[in-house]
């Protein structure tokens, strides 16, 4: 007997991984990517799995944070996304970042060269046909208008929407290294994997006072009421916020000791390699929605910076997500209709690491269900399993995307100081993520 392939719409972090759990199960799987046929506002090429903002996957620090819990259970998981990231590892203290370049093309060649992974160039437009009785849709925060559209009319639910910012990227070797240093906050990681720019008060000063005064972009009509998402801001929007905000956010001097004066200087600018050769940097925490003409003129202000060759300046696009709480059930299918699951940003996650979570489980649940079997969630003590149930679970009135973190746990009886509560937090979590996999195998050998 034929079986029928699970259909994935989008194939970003979230479809790969996905489209990687099935063919691993032994299931045929298509991916729809709509690039290059039909570009989107942020996307530079056409590959799988394109890191459109950042480079970093943030903390991997599996003891002490819950997104380094999420890298472990992802690796533990056999995760694509994951396996390539460690492949394409550059410098970055405690975060895991990556050679951008390098991570797609590897994500795109394992799943190209599996043979059974179809790769579709087309647009799927509109809802998925009915005769696909098996559907992911991965297309991230940059959905179609036509998809957006056939969401909207199946379920009676708008989606809702933020703005997402976009870091630039500098070529290091336009950086004056008689000024910026190598160094990690507290010599984490190797010690030396960030580029950093020193500003006495007086720079700063100067620097926020330029900020304020450049050139925004302007919102449509129709944008103007979009929120931003609070964990990636544009600079000028924290800057509003308060003089001293940046001082106490990207830009904290803390751990950090000039090597002209053995002090702490005002306010730092980091910068983090962006690819495996050492030649690209990107600013970091330093979204914007400046215009270009502006982003060169304030940012050559800083210090080491005055002569920065940008390999791409910084941006702002539309997110989309959906009322998750209100349309999914447990295992991430559209209540409207159970074929159609949702994965990735598109369900209220935020973050590379969560998407690609939400890929993997999809992926898992969607073979599952091909073998006859009931998907089973992990539980809400694990990272992963503490994302779905905040995105299934959630407040339906006033959802909003989140990353993984300690407080969408649930607490352990009995946990002490907060140290020894996130240390149990862990344990817990590393006990039950070893026993939802086990179960998972029992149920496909059983089978």
């Amino acid at each position: 007997m034929t079986i029928q392939p699970v259909h994935i719409v989008g194939g970003g972090l979230a479809g790969s991984e996905a489209a990687w759990q099935i063919a691993e199960a032994g299931l045929p799987v298509v991916i729809h990517e709509m690039r290059p046929v039909k570009k989107t506002e942020a996307h530079v090429t056409s590959s799988l799995a394109e890191l459109v903002c950042s480079n970093s996957f943030r903390s991997d620090d599996a003891d002490t944070n819950a997104v380094g819990l999420l890298h472990e259970e992802l690796r533990r998981a056999g995760s694509l996304i994951l396996r390539a990231a460690d492949a394409h590892r550059v410098p970055a203290g405690a975060a895991l970042a990556v050679d951008r370049v390098g991570f797609a093309e590897a994500v795109e060649s394992a799943l190209v060269n599996h043979p059974r992974v179809t790769v579709e160039r087309t647009e799927v437009p509109g809802l998925p046909p009915a005769e696909w009785d098996s559907v992911i849709i991965a297309t991230g925060p940059l959905t179609s208008p036509a998809l957006a559209y056939g969401i909207r009319s199946l379920t009676g639910e708008d989606s809702l929407a933020f703005f997402d910012a976009i870091a630039p990227i500098v070529h290091g070797e336009s950086v004056d290294r008689s000024i910026a240093w190598m160094q990690s906050r507290y010599d984490k990681g190797g010690g030396k994997d960030y580029l950093n720019c020193p500003m006495n008060k007086d720079e700063y000063e100067a620097f926020i006072d330029a900020l304020l005064a450049a050139e925004k972009t302007e919102f449509k009509e129709w944008e103007k009421d979009t929120p931003y998402f609070n964990g990636c801001l544009p600079i000028e929007v924290m800057a509003e916020r308060g003089r001293e905000t940046l001082r106490f956010g990207p830009m904290k001097p803390v751990g950090l000791d000039d090597p002209r004066t053995g002090r702490r200087p005002w306010a730092v600018v980091q910068l983090r390699q962006d690819n495996a050769l050492g030649t690209l940097f990107n600013i970091v925490g330093f979204q914007t929605k400046m215009k270009y003409g502006d982003q060169v003129r304030v940012f050559r202000t800083i210090p080491g910076l005055a002569d920065a060759n940008f390999a791409r300046l910084g941006g702002i696009h539309r997110n989309t997500f959906l009322n998750s709480p209100k349309l999914l059930d447990g295992t991430l299918r559209l209540k409207a209709r159970p074929s159609i699951r949702f994965a990735g940003q598109i369900t209220g996650v935020e973050g590379y690491v969560e998407s690609a979570a939400m890929g993997l489980l999809t992926g898992r649940f969607a073979a599952a269900e091909r073998r006859g079997l009931a998907p089973l969630a992990p539980p809400a003590t694990t990272s992963m399993g503490a994302l779905v149930n905040h995105i299934t679970g959630g407040s339906i009135g006033d959802f909003q995307p989140m990353n993984a973190n300690f407080g969408l746990f649930p607490e352990v009886p009995g946990a002490g100081r907060k140290d020894d509560r996130k240390s149990a937090m862990v344990k817990r979590a590393r006990a039950d993520f070893g026993a939802w996999l086990a179960a998972g195998e029992t149920s496909v050998a059983a089978e």
